[in-house]
């Protein structure tokens, strides 16, 4: 049986492993989202995966669009753990952004933009 949560230590929220994200990483997009992904640096000294999300107030002006939509590519990340960590792998730390102005209508909408995210990764 998988594991459904997401913990405080899969969370993104250390200053320095944000800006070491922005400096070092490597950008992907497929179709509204976009990550910002890095995987075994010699300075990052994580355990586990760890995933941050963002999206712009430039596109949704409205803090409750913006955070609905935070809170489905949480969602979609953690039902669809397993199959990131297979894609981007065990040690990686990665931002997720939504890039479209136009708001998802379903949340199945969203999974599926990420499970191509992550499927066109495996690729690679």
């Amino acid at each position: 049986m998988s594991d459904f949560k997401y913990p405080t230590r899969e969370k993104l929220k250390k200053e320095n492993e944000i800006t070491l994200l922005f400096a070092k990483g490597k950008w992907r997009s497929c179709g509204n989202l976009r990550i910002i992904i890095l995987k075994h640096h010699p300075d990052l000294q994580t355990e586990n995966v760890k995933l941050g999300v963002s999206v712009s107030k430039r596109y949704f002006k409205k803090a409750v669009h913006r955070n609905r939509i935070k809170r489905l590519l949480r969602e979609c990340y953690r039902l669809n753990k397993e199959l990131f960590k297979e894609c981007f792998g065990d040690k990686t730390i990665a931002m997720l952004f939504w890039v479209s102005n136009e708001l998802p209508e379903k949340f199945q909408d969203v999974e599926k933009e990420f499970v191509k995210l992550c499927q066109s990764q495996k690729k690679l």
